[in-house]
């Protein structure tokens, strides 16, 4: 067990180079949850500190950092001074059902996914929407989500891979999604003409619905920066057949970026901004 005269001694060595955050376990932990927090603290060049009994508050102040991952309940759990942030498919499962049985989905229509589908999802977040658009592209189609915030991607590609979804379909659907921890323009610099089907954006709202509560946690670590003319021009060169904008149902973004195809619910408080290609 570490104790507080050496999490003080080690402080002293990484005051010159504070990490971004630390990875540990819960107090109560296996074998396995060790190996997983060992292993996304290389993945990410982070310190992994065992829990022993100290507090999370303690491990922060010892460290010098605000965010700590932690191992539990089999996936990561990234926690704040204040807010939890850890993977769900949320509405996820009730879209694919949606789907499933003939019911449609806003975003789907929006993007014209089809069967075999390549489509690139460039911004990430929870993975919610990565979910629907996998399985609505199937078995040979595939979704790459960026994210740029690599505690973010960390938490969401791991929870992709190894959350047990509701139902065989949505955990494949899941499983299918590829990330990379990334910022959106350099990685669509990196991309050949008509490289996907369809492009899709969901940046942070100018204007955010104060109803999001689930976004909340993801909200005060995202990347805020509003969506450029440049971005946009760089996935229309790479995109075939669509770019989508997912905004705030009454925002300004669309006419500011040139989004002249508005699709959504009519009593829907988000719409899409659709450029057919």
């Amino acid at each position: 067990m570490l104790s507080r005269a050496f999490l003080f001694e080690r402080q002293e060595l990484m005051n010159e180079t504070r990490p971004l955050a630390l990875v540990t376990t819960k107090e109560k932990y296996s074998t396995k949850a060790v190996r997983i927090a060992k292993e996304t603290a290389e993945k990410l060049g982070l310190p992994y500190v065992p829990r022993g009994r100290f507090s999370l508050p303690e491990l922060r102040q010892q460290y010098g950092v605000e965010n700590v991952l932690v191992v539990k309940k089999g996936l990561l759990f990234l926690e704040g001074p204040e807010e939890t942030l850890h993977f769900h498919p949320n509405m996820a499962h009730i879209r694919v059902k949606n789907l499933r049985f003939g019911r449609g989905d806003h975003l789907v229509k929006a993007l014209d996914i089809q069967p075999g589908d390549k489509l690139l999802d460039c911004t990430l977040g929870l993975g919610a929407d990565a979910i629907v658009e996998s399985f609505a592209a199937g078995p040979e189609g595939s979704v790459t989500g960026l994210e740029s915030q690599p505690l973010i991607e960390a938490v969401v590609s791991y929870g992709l891979q190894n959350f047990e979804g509701d139902g065989e379909k949505i955990t494949e659907a899941m499983r299918r999604v590829k990330t990379v921890c990334i910022d959106a323009l350099t990685y669509l610099k990196e991309q050949p003409d008509n490289y996907f089907d369809a492009i899709y954006f969901d940046p942070m709202f100018r204007y955010p619905l104060m109803d999001s509560e689930n976004l909340s946690p993801l909200r005060s670590l995202a990347d805020g920066r509003a969506l450029t003319e440049e971005t946009v021009a760089e996935a229309c060169r790479v995109a075939r057949k669509r770019v989508v904008m997912k905004e705030n149902a009454r925002s300004l973004e669309f006419e500011r970026l040139g989004f002249e195809t508005i699709m959504g619910g009519k009593y829907s408080k988000v719409h899409y901004g659709v450029m057919m290609l």
